[in-house]
């Protein structure tokens, strides 16, 4: 809840913005928990935004798995999924895990490769081609993998996969899935996914990788009652958090103590692959959740974006150092060559959702020749410029593949999943946030515009003003590593629960400068107490740049999060520069 009036006075921000502020409802908690915990107030007003009550702030700001982790066998067909799997590995029968091209299903394999390897036993890794065989099981696979093996785990897919399933004769077929069911299940042996229709939904929050632990978990009290080994799953959490934050799964409830907990694994460096990834990327500090959002998923997902689809699978579940290293390297040269074919079908679909105008209730592009393993991401960019769910199709002779990206409050999947069933698509499918799709070139504009009609009934509608929404205001003298500590201690953030966002205000500009050809650095404080940097990458994409390069001497409101900067053996405060506003007095 934010409040309604523009925080600050901010009715209009450099970036064109709306600043809101807490509400006086969240104020008053906010204030209340300072008084009962003794906590600073910037973190009080997290807590009281996620809702924790004063009883609760500190078991929510030291989550732990062993109170949140869910009984797997509330999810429907877990104890059958486990028992076919363990019986696969206790009878040496011939086990093929299909998973998805992206973070989440590559994940997702690893975490099955890793329990194998600890007993011995081991996988063919089959993952399709994203632009020969598009997303999800297919009949031909299915029918070949089914010829040479005993067992099918399908993950990070599958839900939908009727004929495919069907097509694996002779085998069966395990489904550890996240994604949205329909109304009938695929012929499957097993069918695991918090979001069955048949599902209460209380666990639909979870990521595939997570599904896949929680029938390790299960496997894992099954062989304990058989006196069998047990591999260590806690030392796979590193898996479960990375594809929880690269799938923009909700930071809520179990999520949290995932990520936490695998932050604290990854920082131990024991994983081959995602040492070889994060050197490779320079990362020399400990990783957080934004670095697994957007320095080590992307690189993840390099491959299968543009056409080694099983990559990433491979360098997360590597025991090899040596293989790691060369797969990292690997992965490491894709992504940049996706940087620049994403910037080439970033401008060009902007250009378009411009032409079109941005304030409906959907924003979406098309276009021939544009590469199918771009579009996410050029999707995510586009509902990150405009506030809005967006959806970006590379069209290929009379079909278009599309992949959307929502916001919060706006379930994509079930309208797209709606789409399907009333006939405008030829596929669809996808969970609240994103979404892919395949559609008739002849019946584009007719699948968009009910497609929009659909999110304007959820409340994505037109009119609505930019808005950035802060936490509260901070000066430079709050603004300390400890503080930053705490703050952390209240995430991760990400998906639902995000970072909170501060406004510094009236700040004087002692010294702005470029860095490189987008970035901006400048030195700021209230004009009586200490002085502190921000730093805003890209900024001179947009006009937050230009403008306050002029302002230098100047008076600025600034906004955006606060983090500690290691920099030659030193750790300082510095600010994330998200907008900033000329004061109107």
């Amino acid at each position: 809840m934010h409040g309604d009036a523009a925080y600050l006075g901010v009715t209009r921000s450099i970036l064109g913005q709306v600043w809101h502020g807490p509400d006086p409802a969240l104020t008053r908690l906010s204030e209340a928990l300072v008084q009962s915990t003794r906590l600073p107030a910037a973190v009080c007003a997290v807590l009281a935004r996620a809702g924790v009550a004063a009883e609760d702030a500190a078991r929510y700001l030291a989550p732990s798995l062993r109170e949140l982790l869910p009984d797997p066998r509330g999810l429907r067909d877990m104890e059958r999924a486990a028992s076919r799997f363990l019986q696969a590995v206790d009878r040496d029968e011939r086990i093929a895990i299909f998973a998805d091209y992206d973070v989440d299903g590559g994940a997702s394999a690893a975490l099955l490769i890793d329990w194998l390897r600890a007993l011995g036993s081991q996988a063919t890794l089959y993952i399709p081609d994203r632009v020969r065989e598009g997303y999800g099981p297919n009949s031909p696979a299915m029918a070949d993998l089914a010829r040479g093996h005993d067992l099918i785990l399908c993950v990070d897919c599958g839900t939908l996969s009727h004929e495919p399933i069907a097509a694996a004769q002779g085998a069966d077929v395990i489904v550890l899935d996240h994604h949205l069911g329909g109304e009938h299940l695929p012929p499957a042996y097993a069918v695991v996914n918090p979001n069955r229709q048949d599902e209460p939904g209380d666990l639909g929050h979870l990521c595939a990788a997570a599904v896949v632990f929680l029938m390790l978990v299960e496997a894992n009290r099954q062989r304990r009652a058989t006196g069998g080994a047990l591999p260590d799953l806690m030392a796979m959490l590193d898996l479960v958090a990375l594809a929880t934050v690269a799938d923009v799964a909700p930071l809520i409830g179990v999520n949290r103590a995932f990520v936490r907990q695998g932050l604290r694994v990854m920082a131990q460096r024991g994983r081959p692959g995602l040492r070889a990834l994060s050197d490779s990327a320079r990362l020399d500090v400990a990783p957080s959740a934004h670095h697994l959002g957007f320095v080590l998923g992307p690189r993840v997902n390099a491959g299968g974006r543009l056409g080694r689809a099983d990559l990433g699978a491979r360098l997360l579940a590597a025991s090899d150092p040596a293989e790691a290293e060369a797969l990292a390297d690997k992965l490491e040269l894709l992504n940049a060559e996706r940087r620049e074919v994403e910037a080439q079908v970033r401008a060009s679909a902007l250009a378009q959702v411009e032409a079109r105008g941005t304030d409906g209730p959907l924003v979406w592009a098309a276009g021939a020749g544009w590469h199918p393993g771009v579009i996410g991401i050029v999707a995510a960019r586009l509902k990150e410029a405009t506030g809005r769910p967006a959806i970006v199709i590379a069209l290929d002779g009379e079909e278009g593949k599309g992949s959307g990206r929502s916001v919060p409050g706006v379930d994509l999947g079930a309208a797209v999943h709606r789409l399907e069933r009333e006939g405008l698509l030829l596929r669809g499918g996808g969970h609240k946030m994103a979404a892919g799709l395949t559609v008739a070139r002849a019946g584009l504009e007719a699948a968009m515009d009910r497609l929009g009609a659909l999110l304007a009934e959820q409340g994505s509608g037109a009119g609505q003003a930019a808005e950035l929404h802060l936490d509260g205001v901070l000066m430079p003298g709050a603004a300390t590593t400890d503080l930053v500590e705490q703050l952390e201690s209240a995430g991760p953030y990400g998906a639902a629960i995000p970072a909170p966002r501060f406004a510094f205000p009236d700040m004087r500009l002692r010294s702005v400068r470029r860095i490189g050809d987008q970035h901006l650095r400048l030195r700021f404080d209230d004009g009586g107490g200490p002085a502190i940097d921000a730093v805003s990458f890209g900024a001179f994409e947009s006009d937050l740049g230009p403008v306050l390069m002029t302002l230098e001497g100047r008076r600025a409101h600034l906004a955006g999060r606060i983090e500690v900067n290691h920099w030659g053996g030193r750790s300082r405060v510095q600010l994330r520069l998200e907008d900033a506003a000329i004061p109107t007095v």
